[in-house]
């Protein structure tokens, strides 16, 4: 269990320093206001079901990203 719980953190570290730098390119990149907008919308919508399916997956039920089994 405890090594279930390492794996997690680490995918969740990861999920957050990709969406972090995701977040940087889009603010980085000059585009207009109304795509950057939905450009940070998808992201979060995306980095929130990647969370949900891994917290899913620790609990056994759902689609299950191998963590450690």
């Amino acid at each position: 269990m405890i090594a279930t719980l390492v794996h997690l953190v680490i995918y969740l570290l990861v999920v957050g320093v990709i969406v972090w730098l995701l977040m940087y390119l889009i603010d980085y990149i000059p585009v207009p206001a109304p795509f950057n907008r939905v450009a940070h919308i998808i992201i979060v919508v995306v980095s929130v079901l990647i969370v949900i399916f891994l917290m899913l997956g620790l609990i056994g039920e759902g689609p299950a990203l191998r963590l450690g089994r």
